[in-house]
Order: C-alpha cells, then sequence, then structure tokens
C-alpha cells in the first residue's frame, strides 16, 4: 500500500491513526510538530501526509505551505485532520496546499476512504506528468 507521514502533536492521536492506517495495510511514519515533519517529508519521501494544522511551533498550515514551496515535497499530497474545520479553516487548508480537510473526531471509513482517493489521484497526476 502507501508510506504515510502523520503530523500530530498529540501522542494519543498519532497513535489511533497510525494502528488505523497499519491496519489498512499501509506503513506509517510520525512526528510531532510542523519542523520535524518538514525534515521527515524531505527524507523519508512519503507517498501521502495526514497534516493536523494546530501544531506546536510550526502550524500545520505553514507547515504545508513550506512542504509545496520544496521542490522535494511539493509533490506530496496532504490531507489536514483537524479541530479545525470552520468554513475559513477549511478555506485556508485548501489554500495552503491540503488536497481535503476531515473533522476531528474522524470516522474511520472517512480516514481511510479520504486517503485512498488522495492517493488515487496523485497517481494518476503523476503516470500523466511522466509519459
Amino acid at each position: 500500500m502507501a508510506h504515510i507521514l502523520i503530523i500530530e502533536d498529540h501522542q494519543d492521536n498519532r497513535d489511533v491513526t497510525a494502528l488505523i492506517l497499519t491496519d489498512a495495510g499501509h506503513t506509517v511514519i510520525s512526528a510531532g510538530d510542523g519542523f520535524n515533519g518538514l525534515h521527515m517529508a524531505e527524507y523519508n519521501q512519503p507517498d501521502l501526509i495526514v497534516m493536523d494544522l494546530a501544531l506546536p511551533k510550526l502550524n500545520g498550515w505553514e507547515t504545508t505551505r513550506r512542504l509545496k514551496a520544496n521542490p522535494a515535497t511539493w509533490h506530496i499530497p496532504v490531507i489536514a485532520c483537524t479541530a479545525h474545520v470552520l468554513p475559513d479553516d477549511r478555506a485556508r487548508a485548501l489554500a495552503a496546499g491540503c488536497v481535503s480537510v476531515i473533522a476531528k473526531p474522524f470516522e474511520i471509513e472517512t480516514l481511510v476512504t479520504q486517503i485512498a482517493k488522495a492517493l488515487a489521484q496523485h497517481t494518476r497526476v503523476r503516470s500523466v506528468g511522466s509519459g
């Protein structure tokens, strides 16, 4: 399946999300803040990132903007997984470069479905771009 980076500051949320994704057949790595997430994304080149927006040190909106500005990581799809789901928050996440926004607490099916959708779209875009 896919190699997924979870950027989430709450250990319990990281653990639960990792368990769900591992159970779905993915391999998972994680970071507890935006700065570590940037480093791990560049070094590990995951297939997808699940991003909390309320992160310490560097919030998820700015972390996503930096990922999208970096030639080494711009291509990695980012899904925001956050309690910040007001219309303005969603718009900011999409403007920063997220492909979708999932509200916390989330349904397992929603997370797995959105990841599959983002991975399928990313695969289509990359194969069209490489041809």
